[in-house]
């Protein structure tokens, strides 16, 4: 669908990594008009004839201003390595926004966002960050995605399942989550954008499950077509795994920093009596009405095919 003559402009910051990917193609896909914002250039972005293309930094609120200028709203995406910064980030991009004229900021934390400060890990910093980005002024719509289906494609999952065949994931056994896709949570901020009665508002997302890690299992046992074992990794291990993921752009301190809060949140989402993967499914879709991807649905059109050595 190409975008409708006079609609809409909205930027998406952070377009270039899986999450603001996926919201551009959803704002596409519902006629608005995209422009994708990233720290680099882009060849995927660039060359797309659908999508116009600058560059900033979330850390140098000039270049924000000069990115956002003539943007109607603006979707944000927060990088992983710094997401202990999110406070700052998010007053940057809503101060930028604030001084383009944007009418509307719409910020997926993708983690789960606490009632009240405290909690340890990402979770306390959501909670700051949230406070922060409203003080600001910018009018805002604030989403904390629990946890994506998508991250089952991604290095440190997907080799385990295609040549392994084995779910290896730090979910314990008794753990349940709300997994969600991300073109569903791309979905959720594009319906946000003409809902006046959202601005100021925030809410957390899942998909429409509650799966154990067996569960998960199954389903993908079941589309790919042949056992897939659950083998829970341990929390450290997997803090291990992800952090090295990251490649040598990030420095060996900050990976290991990494590791270590990664290794410490897992060990928190499996026993918390908060339950972070977890959301209110109904109440969510009676102020958000619409059809959400399950995990069968999800797999069923990913390419799970072994890459050539």
């Amino acid at each position: 669908m190409t975008a409708t003559p006079g609609a809409m402009l909205v930027s998406v910051i952070g377009a270039s990594g899986a999450q603001g990917s996926a919201q551009v193609r959803q704002l596409l896909a519902a006629g608005y008009r995209v422009r994708g914002i990233a720290r680099n250039s882009s060849d995927t972005l660039s060359a797309r004839g659908d999508v116009e293309f600058r560059t900033a930094d979330i850390f140098d609120p000039p270049s924000l201003v000069a990115a956002l200028e003539g943007s109607d709203a603006v979707f944000v995406n927060t990088p992983v390595p710094h997401r202990l910064e999110r406070a700052q980030m998010v007053t940057n991009c809503g101060n930028a926004a604030q001084a383009a004229g944007v009418k509307r900021l719409v910020w997926n934390t993708a983690t789960w966002i606490p009632d009240r400060p405290g909690d340890p890990y990402t979770y306390g910093v959501n909670t700051h960050a949230v406070n922060a980005l409203f003080r600001t002024g910018v009018p805002a719509t604030i989403f904390g995605a629990v946890l994506f289906m998508d991250n089952l494609q991604s290095g440190f999952a997907r080799q385990y399942i295609v040549n392994e065949d084995r779910f290896h994931y730090p979910h314990a056994p008794h753990m349940r989550a709300n997994w969600i896709s991300l073109d569903d949570v791309g979905r959720i901020m594009v319906a946000a954008l003409d809902r006046p009665d959202l601005e100021g508002a925030w809410m957390n997302i899942g998909g429409p499950e509650a799966l154990g890690p067996q569960q998960v299992a199954d389903i993908l046992s079941d589309v790919i077509g042949r056992p897939i074992r659950y083998d829970p990794a341990s929390p450290q291990d997997f803090g291990a795994t992800l952090a090295s993921a990251l490649g040598p752009a990030v420095s060996g301190e900050r990976r290991a920093a990494l590791a270590k809060d990664i290794c410490d949140f897992y060990v928190y989402n499996n026993d918390a009596p908060t339950r972070p993967f977890q959301v209110n499914v109904e109440a969510m879709l009676e102020r958000l009405p619409m059809r959400l991807e399950t995990m069968r649905e999800w797999a069923a059109r990913q390419d799970w095919s072994v890459a050539p050595s």
